[in-house]
C-alpha cells in the first residue's frame, strides 16, 4: 500500500528508494499518535525482538551501529514527555502531533522515517504505519535488500498487538 496522501512522509516518500504503508483499525479512546508507536513498541513479539538482536550483532560487525530494539523504551516515561530530537527506542523524533508521528534513523547508508498516522472515525480509528527508505550508497542497496523481506513481515506483526476493532 502507498503512503496515506494526508501523511507528512508523503512528500517524503517521493524519489525514495522504498516505501510502503499497513494500516489496521483499531479501538479508539483518543490516544495520541506517540502512544500508539509506544504501546505497539512495548508489545514487540518476542521473535521480533530476536531477529532485532541479530541484525545488531551482524551488522555491527561491518561498522553500522546497533539500534538496540524496538521494545527499548523507557516503561516510566509518558508519551508527552518526548520531545524533537530525543530518542524513542530504536529512532529519533522528528515530529509529533495528535494524530501523527515521525520518527527517523539515519547513517551514512540511508535514511530511514517511519510515522504512525492515526485517522478518528468515532469509537474506532485505522493506524497507518508508513515506511520510507532513502539509500545513500550500494551498501545501503544491499542492506535493504536482505531487510525488505523481514521487513514486511515484521511492521503487519507488530500492529496486531494494538487492540483490534471488529
Amino acid at each position: 500500500m502507498s503512503i496515506p496522501h494526508q501523511s507528512a512522509l508523503n512528500e517524503y516518500s517521493k524519489d525514495s528508494y522504498f516505501a510502503d504503508s499497513f494500516s489496521k483499525k483499531i479501538k479508539y479512546n483518543n490516544q495520541t499518535a506517540i502512544e500508539v508507536f509506544l504501546e505497539i513498541a512495548e508489545q514487540t513479539p518476542d521473535w521480533i525482538d530476536f531477529l532485532m538482536s541479530m541484525r545488531n550483532k551482524v551488522v555491527s560487525k561491518l561498522g553500522l551501529k546497533d539500534l538496540g530494539g524496538l521494545q527499548d523504551v523507557p516503561r516510566e516515561k509518558q508519551a508527552a514527555d518526548y520531545v524533537v530530537g530525543e530518542r524513542v527506542g530504536i529512532f529519533t523524533l522528528v515530529s509529533a502531533t495528535e494524530h501523527e508521528v515521525v520518527l527517523e534513523d539515519c547513517d551514512k547508508h540511508l535514511n530511514v522515517r517511519v510515522s504512525f498516522l492515526v485517522e478518528p472515525k468515532g469509537e474506532t480509528a485505522i493506524v497507518h504505519a508508513n515506511t520510507v527508505v532513502h539509500v545513500n550508497n550500494a551498501f545501503g542497496k544491499v542492506y535493504m535488500f536482505f531487510v525488505t523481506p523481514f521487513h514486511k513481515l515484521i511492521v503487519p506483526s507488530s500492529l496486531k498487538g494494538l487492540e483490534s476493532a471488529d
